[in-house]
């Protein structure tokens, strides 16, 4: 259902983005970045988050940590991962497949400035063994995404 949900967002919004479906799975940066040549920053990884009482997005380059400080000045709020269970209940899918597109519900999504250093990322497209090619800007646009400045810098 999830692959399903990314492939109608992708047929109404942005028919002219292939969704890209491998054997080898592509649940994790490393597994992701493996799979499609790629360097691990250029894998958009979506991170699922609770902030006080609403659920929220930010796609982030693979290789990023969020910096906890930057996060809390951002959303003005402590944030936690959200369980895997509420994962899929919130997003429709599941863990290493989560994405901003299709989503089961309306969620806020943003990302972060990270990924503006590449001009393609590899966002995963609501399963474990499919993405797409997208510019950081594009998925923003896209979304309805905010950009903001929560990860600490690429080691």
């Amino acid at each position: 259902m999830s692959l399903e949900s990314v492939r109608q967002y992708f047929a109404e919004r942005a028919p002219e983005i292939d969704i890209i479906e491998l054997a080898e799975s592509t649940a994790t940066v490393a597994m992701a970045a493996k799979a499609h040549r790629v360097t691990p920053g250029q894998i958009a990884k979506t991170l699922s988050l609770k902030v006080k009482d609403r659920v929220i997005l930010i796609v982030t380059r693979g290789d990023a940590r969020l910096d906890n400080r930057k996060l809390k000045a951002a959303l003005g709020a402590k944030a936690r991962m959200l369980s895997t269970d509420e994962v899929v209940s919130w997003t429709g899918h599941p863990v290493g497949g989560v994405c901003p597109f299709g989503l089961e519900n309306p969620l806020q999504v943003y990302c972060d400035i990270s990924l503006k250093g590449f001009s393609e990322v590899l966002p995963a497209a609501g399963g474990i063994h499919s993405a797409v090619r997208i510019s950081p800007q594009q998925m923003a646009d896209l979304t309805e995404a905010q950009w903001i400045d929560v990860c600490q810098p690429p080691q």
